[in-house]
């Protein structure tokens, strides 16, 4: 209990304490609603950046039955050309020269498509050129890549070694006449080659894909082939064959690179969509914290002020 004459003292205090209060209380308020504001904004960007992935998946999951029918008719091609090889015992010369094509496209937020292939080319690559690591060497078989984010990834690796380079791809559905043409600018080139490993992603399953190789020969390898004479020709239409089944295998390759990408992105932006969930969740639980504090703050400001009046 304060004594009589000091309560005139003490009233005094408080009256002179108590704008000094409101005031600190004022900025501490500001503070905390540039916070809230702050908070708020990156909900409203996140919940942006979830309503798109979830537009791109829902795009992927149409595109993929598409896909996955033109996968189912184009494996054929390239069985086909398995059976001509292992049934005539087509094989590469010792020493002889080889040919790397990857498959991949220009696209990109699909996962680990594209190093997929990037890095099984550049196993594959240092499995038959002692100088892999070196990118000033051009020793080693000459690259054909088709698409330009593996271009973009081998292109630090083994620039050199890059003999040609196709983009526009995977924009859609790819098409026999596509491979076609493909195959057609090849043999033009003038790269010599006696044995081609055709890189791509194999379709394995709804959640998995995996960097597969399919082989072709050329023309020599395949009249030297052992059991060839077996197929009877009325003319000899080997080099016709030769780039017949490179074309029918860059096909096969490109259709189902295509179908694991389309399947790849599909799984990436439900995982992003996901993910954006959660930080919405945990960025509104701290707004509403931050909120919940100012207004407990404004509270206690106004209870202070009344207690010192």
């Amino acid at each position: 209990m304060l004594a009589r004459a000091a309560r005139p003292a003490f009233t005094a205090l408080a009256a002179a304490s108590l704008p000094a209060v409101r005031t600190a209380g004022f900025h501490s308020s500001g503070a905390q609603l540039a916070t809230l504001r702050e908070l708020e904004q990156r909900v409203k960007s996140v919940r942006n950046i979830e309503k798109i992935t979830k537009s791109m998946k829902m795009i992927a999951a149409t595109k993929l039955n598409k896909a996955q029918r033109a996968m189912a008719a184009a494996k054929a091609y390239g069985e086909a050309n398995n059976e001509v090889f292992k049934n005539s015992e087509a094989v590469a010369p010792e020493g002889g020269r080889e040919l790397f094509i990857v498959v991949s496209s220009d696209k990109g937020l699909c996962g680990g498509i594209h190093s997929s292939v990037s890095k099984r080319a550049k196993i594959e690559f240092a499995k038959v050129s002692p100088s892999a690591g070196d990118a000033h060497s051009s020793d080693g078989p000459s690259i054909v890549v088709l698409g330009d984010k593996p271009k973009a990834q081998l292109g630090r690796a083994m620039p050199n070694n890059l003999a040609l380079s196709f983009n526009q791809i995977g924009k859609d559905v790819p098409t026999f006449s596509d491979a076609a043409a493909i195959a057609d600018l090849i043999f033009k080139s003038g790269l010599e080659f006696d044995k081609i490993s055709i890189i791509y992603n194999a379709y394995i399953s709804a959640i998995a894909f995996e960097s597969h190789i399919m082989e072709a020969y050329s023309e020599q390898a395949l009249r030297n082939a052992p059991s060839f004479a077996a197929y009877e020709q009325e003319e000899d239409t080997t080099k016709d064959l030769a780039e017949f089944s490179l074309a029918n295998a860059i096909f096969a390759a490109l259709v189902e690179g295509h179908a694991s990408e389309i399947n790849s992105r599909r799984n990436a932006m439900d995982n992003a969509s996901k993910n954006a969930g959660e930080m919405i969740q945990k960025l509104s639980m701290e707004y509403n914290r931050g909120r919940q504090a100012a207004i407990t703050n404004e509270l206690v400001d106004i209870v202070t002020g009344a207690s010192a009046v």
